[in-house]
């Protein structure tokens, strides 16, 4: 009989959330949401909608996933570390060869927070029966915005007719207008053996290195050479956008990947949180008494070693100090 096997993807360093999010600290761990993590949270939000759970994350934070699924309520679970960072193909390939073939993944990124779990559960339940027909099941959500740091679904129903990288604000003003585009949310659902063959046919070089890193594993811990073997590609490049299997379920459950400061602003806002809030500017980390003047939609992030200022809407800026640091001054993103 098959699974259900919830999949957490946690691999990622968050560098548009610096200086609060560190490759030591991600910002899936980092307790901002009534002192839950957002891994805790997912861990907690899917517990009950499969039937157990295989963590895909870094060598650099398993321990911090540790921790979060035993303050989750989930002290039972299996887990696959990474040697170094492959993209989504292929960790989402690990967990596919750890299971049964007719086995059903629910793949999701462990640094998303949703609102309305209610809705969140039917649209799994719609995803799960999709899945079990052989489709490849992604997550579209109902677009609040022009938003131009996600990609967009074009569907009809539960076709998908294209996929579009993240476009400029006049494209995604249009896209919105049409009403026949979703936000790619980066969850998934389908059988492993259906991935699998997929990413056979479509990416043979990515799934025979695939099979030789997991091959050669002897533990949790995938070995360096054969993972470095492995062509770094996303799910979406390597299969979503070229198999014919897929289907989209349309998700109005209360997503944000809070992959932003000004996703957090409006989270924080929309969630009452008034004491985030000065003059209409944003604190995020700092204790200290700040006062604003002259100036709003400003958002000021404090740590012991980094101050950041930025207006609201260059968020998505934040990214290209993140990877200067990285070569400049590598001590402040560790």
């Amino acid at each position: 009989m098959s699974r259900i096997v919830h999949v957490i993807l946690s691999g990622g360093v968050g560098s548009r959330l610096w200086p609060i999010s560190r490759k030591s600290m991600p910002k899936q761990y980092i307790p901002l949401f009534g002192e839950k993590s957002l891994f805790q949270l997912t861990a907690e939000r899917n517990r009950h909608l499969a039937d157990c759970v295989l963590v895909v994350g870094s060598k650099d934070n398993y321990l911090l996933s540790r921790g979060d699924l035993i303050r989750a309520g989930v002290p039972a679970y299996d887990e696959i570390i990474e040697a170094a960072p492959r993209n989504t193909a292929a960790a989402i390939a690990f967990a596919a060869l750890a299971v049964n073939p007719e086995d059903i993944l629910l793949v999701t990124p462990s640094d998303h927070i949703i609102t309305n779990e209610a809705a969140y559960a039917a649209s799994i339940s719609e995803s799960i029966a999709l899945a079990a027909e052989g489709n490849l099941v992604t997550f579209g959500i109902t677009p609040t915005k022009p938003e131009t740091g996600y990609g967009y679904i074009e569907f009809a129903a539960n076709e998908v007719l294209s996929f579009r990288e993240k476009p400029d604000s006049e494209t995604a003003q249009r896209f919105i207008n049409s009403g026949n585009f979703l936000w790619n949310s980066g969850m998934f659902c389908f059988q492993a053996g259906t991935y699998l063959k997929e990413l056979k046919q479509f990416e043979p070089e990515l799934f025979e290195a695939s099979v030789n890193t997991v091959t050669a594993a002897t533990s949790p811990f995938m070995p360096e050479h054969e993972t470095m073997q492995i062509p770094s590609k996303s799910i979406d490049y390597a299969v979503m956008e070229r198999s014919d299997k897929i289907r989209v379920v349309k998700a109005d459950f209360g997503w944000s990947d809070l992959g932003s400061f000004e996703a957090i602003w409006e989270h924080w806002e929309g969630s009452g949180e008034e004491h985030r809030f000065i003059n209409n500017n944003c604190v995020v980390g700092s204790t200290k008494h700040i006062e604003f003047l002259g100036v709003d939609n400003i958002v000021l992030v404090e740590t012991k070693d980094a101050i950041l200022v930025l207006a609201k809407n260059s968020s998505q800026g934040v990214k290209q100090i993140y990877e200067r640091l990285e070569k400049d001054k590598p001590e402040l993103v560790q």
